[in-house]
């Protein structure tokens, strides 16, 4: 089914491009369904954690924080609505740090990353991704962004800051592939996660 949604790209055939979609709406409906098993499953898991008998196995304040913090989101989302200001300005500010962080990590973690690898390996493949991986640290964190008004670097730096994307979409492929085969181990008792 996947390849037919794919060939619908591709091949924008009306049969095609109605099948792709009626399984992206699927696709839609699944991935909403299980949003809402994660969440009530992470509510699940924090209520048993404050629950919890042995002090060890409690989870102490930080899943009283999770459930505070759900519940606040939850009734704020209802009463507001997402398309209200506040409720976007609300999201943005906890949004904008997050991923200020994750890009931090990112960045401490490709350096150490090029380091290692130029200690093990000093050949030309360590060169080259420790000096990718400092341009494109460079690039996203936008101190080049005064280069664009130039006719033909701006529009170069508009190709390569494209270039990512092909990984992020590898790097998603890889996590759906990796989640359905695990989904498919545990249907088939191949792994049991919650064995104990």
């Amino acid at each position: 089914m996947g390849i037919v949604a794919l060939l619908g790209y591709f091949v924008p055939l009306p049969f095609l491009v109605d099948i792709q979609s009626l399984l992206l709406s699927w696709a839609v409906i699944l991935a909403a369904v299980a949003a809402l098993v994660a969440i009530f499953n992470l509510v699940r898991v924090h209520v048993r954690k404050l629950r919890g008998s042995p002090p060890k196995q409690r989870g102490d304040g930080y899943s009283l924080l999770v459930l505070a913090g759900f519940a606040v989101t939850f009734l704020a989302g209802l009463l507001l609505t997402p398309d209200h200001p506040q409720f976007q300005q609300a999201v943005l500010a906890v949004q904008t740090p997050v991923e200020t962080s994750l890009i931090a990590v990112l960045a401490v973690t490709l350096a150490y990353a090029s380091l290692r690898l130029l200690q093990r390996r000093p050949n030309w493949m360590g060169i080259l991704f420790a000096l990718s991986a400092v341009f494109f640290l460079i690039l996203a964190s936008g101190a080049l962004s005064g280069l664009r008004g130039l006719p033909l670097l701006g529009d170069l730096l508009g190709v390569v800051e494209r270039l990512p994307l092909a990984g992020a979409r590898g790097l998603l492929l890889g996590i759906g592939l990796g989640s359905l085969l695990t989904g498919l181990r545990i249907l088939m008792g191949a792994d049991r996660p919650y064995s104990g």
